[in-house]
């Protein structure tokens, strides 16, 4: 007999992937779940990482930390779209997210153990590259949710409590890592339990899809599993430009934040991490509103494309301020200006992005590739950044940094002009 959390579909009928009736808990258990994932994903190379990396080698800590989110970075990018092809696939009786949702995180949790004792460099980039791996899977399924079990009427709004789960992430990450005593285990153990626990929690309660036909698996598939034609879908394309631009932007500011705070605002190391925390907080405490009004003013409205561009816009104009900025005051008001367009940006944009995928039966791949446009920033900045902070001969250039994450958000603005199918 079936499980009742389980429900068969056939992989044919692509109106059975919308808007499935689930328990009343599925919601905020699944935007828990998505909140553990980014707690332990984000605050560790954004917090902990460069911590861990401080103490065992301080001479080298931007080049080091570079190089360990690169190679987390490239895994993420290479695994993400086989595993949401292996995810549409499967005919697992335990349903085609649940699996990849749960397994996931204990190979995350593992990689963060492996953080926390990590003797040396090289133990750190291991712990990293099982941490992505495992998150990444997990992630891929939460995400795939969105457009299997989300209606296109409210989605907007559940994408703007996911914003707010991935902007307050962060800042918890970062005030935990300030209060909690200074041992790698509590740094790296504490998100890595929230993270599995969350994760259990809305395995417990989704009613999963069951595919009852399967599909075929080769390596043609799982090949075009990274690739959705940008001539054939010319609206998908720019959307996708528009998201890795954008995230760049952000992605830069946030993995060297740390380094942003001593190095250049002259920080001692010993506060850096809650000046960080209250860096991050009003970055959350601003995306709030825009994040809960726009999910809500686009989802009754249908307007999508206005509100992407102007948002990505206003992240450009904090963040130019923050560049400009001189003390911890001035540098934070910068930050909290672009969290107010990141707020708008991220429910907004993840909303519309699903409703330009090519082929809702097959959310799995879609929407990894979708992620493709925000991992790939892991494995783009870091060369990047690298290159920009050793302009000129008076130690990191800070300023090239955050002038190339300023451009990089103003043109992912322009590249939302040419969608015409969304307003």
């Amino acid at each position: 007999m079936m499980s009742p959390l389980m429900e068969r579909t056939d992989a044919a009928d692509p109106a059975a992937f919308r808007g499935r009736p689930q328990h009343p808990l599925f919601l905020p258990l699944f935007v828990f779940a998505y909140f553990g994932v980014a707690l332990a994903a984000i605050s560790a190379p954004a917090v902990s990482i460069p911590l861990r990396l401080s103490e065992l080698d301080p001479a080298h800590k931007t080049q080091l930390l570079s190089l360990t989110v690169a190679l987390g970075g490239i895994l993420v990018v290479v695994i993400t779209a086989p595993l949401g092809h292996f995810s549409d696939a499967s005919t697992a009786r335990a349903g085609i997210r649940r699996p990849f949702i749960l397994g996931g995180s204990l190979l995350g949790t593992v990689g963060m153990l492996v953080l926390a004792l990590a003797p040396n460099v090289t133990v750190v980039i291991t712990g990293w590259i099982l941490s992505q791996a495992g998150f990444a899977s997990t992630s891929m399924a939460l995400n795939a949710l969105l457009s299997d079990q989300i209606p296109a009427r409210i989605r907007a709004r559940v994408a703007a409590t996911f914003g707010l789960s991935t902007g307050i992430a962060p800042v918890i990450g970062s005030s935990l890592v300030g209060a909690l005593p200074g041992n790698p285990l509590y740094w790296f153990g504490i998100p890595a339990a929230v993270a599995l626990s969350a994760s259990i929690g809305v395995v417990l309660v989704l009613k999963d899809i069951v595919r009852t036909e399967p599909a075929p698996v080769d390596w043609q598939s799982l090949l075009r599993s990274y690739w959705i034609n940008p001539l054939r879908h010319k609206d998908f394309a720019w959307a996708w430009i528009c998201r890795l631009l954008v995230t760049m932007s952000l992605f830069t500011v946030l993995t060297y934040l740390l380094y942003f705070l001593t190095d250049r605002l002259g920080i001692a190391s010993e506060h850096a991490p809650s000046a960080q925390g209250t860096v991050l907080g009003a970055f959350f405490a601003s995306s709030i509103i825009t994040t809960l009004v726009f999910g809500w003013v686009s989802d009754r409205t249908g307007r999508r494309k206005t509100i992407v561009w102007c948002s990505a816009l206003f992240t450009a104009a904090g963040l130019l301020i923050s560049l400009c900025a001189h003390d911890l005051t001035a540098f934070t008001t910068g930050i909290a200006l672009a969290g107010m367009g990141q707020g708008a940006f991220v429910s907004v944009d993840v909303a519309m992005m699903t409703e330009l995928l090519p082929d809702s039966a097959n959310a799995g791949t879609g929407l990894a590739v979708i992620a493709l446009s925000y991992q790939l920033p892991a494995l783009l900045v870091p060369g990047l950044a690298t290159l920009l902070l050793t302009i000129g001969n008076h130690g990191p250039n800070y300023v090239a940094l955050f002038a190339a994450a300023v451009l990089a958000s103003v043109l992912g603005a322009l590249a939302v002009l040419p969608i015409k199918s969304v307003r």
